[in-house]
């Protein structure tokens, strides 16, 4: 949880506060509607980086924190899908790269959380 939140956290605010310079960086543009779109998602992943680092003491998988886990699931192997799909068609897949990456772990590691009883896995870790 913590991992994910830092991750989502420097995303966040790079999407807030630097989002003319990344989408100049990354070739969209400059439109005021992208830029919008662009620190409406920093905010999103502020916000979830934040819920990430408040939960992270919490039993992840458990009946509270379930809601969470799936949340953070569902965002990290849709992302990952569609940044898998994405990297084919694009010239500059090396920036995207890492972020496939990231975001695939990140999907196995929620999956995993979602599959194996949290007891279990806690008394493993």
């Amino acid at each position: 949880m913590m991992s994910s939140a830092i991750i989502l956290g420097i995303m966040g605010l790079g999407l807030t506060f630097l989002p003319e310079e990344l989408s100049q960086s990354i070739g969209i543009g400059t439109h005021q509607i992208s830029l919008l779109i662009l620190q409406i998602l920093g905010s999103l992943y502020l916000g979830l980086a934040i819920l990430n680092w408040m939960a992270k003491d919490n039993l992840i998988g458990g009946i509270y924190s379930r809601p969470l886990l799936i949340g953070n699931l569902i965002h990290f192997l849709v992302s990952s899908f569609a940044l898998i799909k994405i990297v084919s068609h694009i010239e500059q897949a090396v920036i995207i790269i890492p972020l496939v990456v990231i975001y695939s772990v990140f999907a196995l590691c929620f999956g995993y959380r979602f599959i194996v009883d949290p007891n279990r896995v806690s008394k493993v870790v």
